[in-house]
């Protein structure tokens, strides 16, 4: 039997991530108080013949009980030492993309009142879901995110092609809205040269032929371009034998429009000549 917890900030996809989970076979169970999970587990285990092949994904947020919060990793080593695969995906988003969705969608926050603000809910949350965040397998980092690239991340993580392989995912990003928090590397290219400041490039992307071609003509953008290329050939490999069944490498540049968007597309065009699971996104592109 396989256990996937999807927990993270209100507003951050976890509705979402379960639709996704529903989609491509999970039994899916949303805002499940913490507490009930052995028993639900071991409910699951007596009522099926083949419970060996169950997938089920539970949804916990700051609706549960201060408490169980708390408990949450005794409660889900008991159930992996009961010979449970278990596995905690933990969706964040910067405070500022949150105060934003819950704007657009005039929602309520679970923890808002009379006496709490929206900002001030948002960052009591954070600090409810810390025993969660703290034995999260993989962390995603939301912010900017379309649900179309959502919904590839979720199935990349939870749905891996293969044991044998690992996701890699290359992402631009802008330094200006903050970093990516999901990032196992973070490549700072904002001492290139900035195709911005060309009036005729400012409205462009990293993926307009005009940008491509001032960049390819910087010998500072080659020279980075090789060095990441190789600082990444090297270790990639050690983290494949350490079992790892993802990475994220995030490239940076001011805005995320130009020259991180050109060198994330670059460095997956490259590695995925040589890995089998090879994805880009361009944060600052999807808001």
């Amino acid at each position: 039997m396989r256990l996937v917890v999807i927990s993270g900030r209100s507003g951050s996809g976890k509705s979402s991530a379960l639709n996704i989970l529903e989609d491509v076979g999970f039994t899916c169970i949303d805002n499940l108080p913490a507490g009930l999970l052995p028993e639900l587990i071991a409910q699951l285990k007596s009522d099926n013949n083949n419970s060996a092949d169950l997938n089920i994904a539970v949804g916990i947020d700051a609706r549960n009980l201060v408490g169980d919060l708390n408990k949450i990793p005794q409660i889900l080593r008991g159930i992996a030492n009961s010979g449970v695969d278990v596995s905690v995906v933990f969706l964040h988003a910067h405070s500022g993309d949150l105060l934003r969705r819950y704007s657009e969608t005039r929602r309520k926050h679970p923890l808002s009142s009379d006496h709490i603000n929206l900002k001030e809910a948002i960052n009591l949350e954070k600090g409810m879901l810390a025993p969660i965040a703290d034995i999260a397998d993989r962390v995603i980092d939301s912010s900017g995110l379309s649900l179309h690239q959502l919904r590839d991340l979720i199935k990349n993580t939870v749905v891996p092609h293969s044991l044998q392989n690992m996701s890699i995912l290359f992402q631009s990003f802008g330094f200006k809205r903050g970093t990516p928090e999901d990032a196992d590397f973070i490549f700072d290219v904002r001492c290139l040269p900035n195709p911005h400041w060309k009036r005729e490039l400012r409205a462009q992307t990293g993926k307009d032929p005009e940008v491509i071609q001032f960049l390819e003509g910087q010998v500072d953008v080659a020279s980075m371009l090789a060095d990441i290329i190789g600082y990444l050939t090297r270790w990639i490999p050690k983290f494949q034998s350490n079992n790892r069944s993802y990475l994220t490498v995030a490239i940076g540049c001011t805005g995320g429009q130009h020259r991180s968007v050109y060198l994330a597309n670059r460095l997956c065009e490259h590695f995925s000549k040589e890995q089998p699971f090879v994805q880009v996104v361009h944060k600052e592109l999807a808001r």
